[in-house]
């Protein structure tokens, strides 16, 4: 499932006024446990971490050796 910030910003809300309900536009979902809903903000915060990475493009090296001394 593709996660937005709206999601993430809706279970912050529900972590801060203590509540363990969460609406999703014509749905409510009901956590059973505190724990049980930080662990939905980690899973999202991870899902949002992972669609935004940019992974860094490889790169090569060329290392040159002049061959007489120096």
């Amino acid at each position: 499932m593709a996660y937005t910030q709206a999601d993430l910003d809706r279970i912050d809300r529900a972590i801060a006024r203590g509540e363990l309900e969460v609406r999703y536009g014509d749905r409510l979902v009901r956590f059973r446990s505190f724990d049980e809903l930080r662990a939905a903000k980690r899973e999202i915060q991870r899902g949002l971490d992972a669609a935004n990475s940019v992974r860094p493009r490889p790169r090569a090296s060329l290392l040159r050796h002049g061959g007489k001394g120096g």
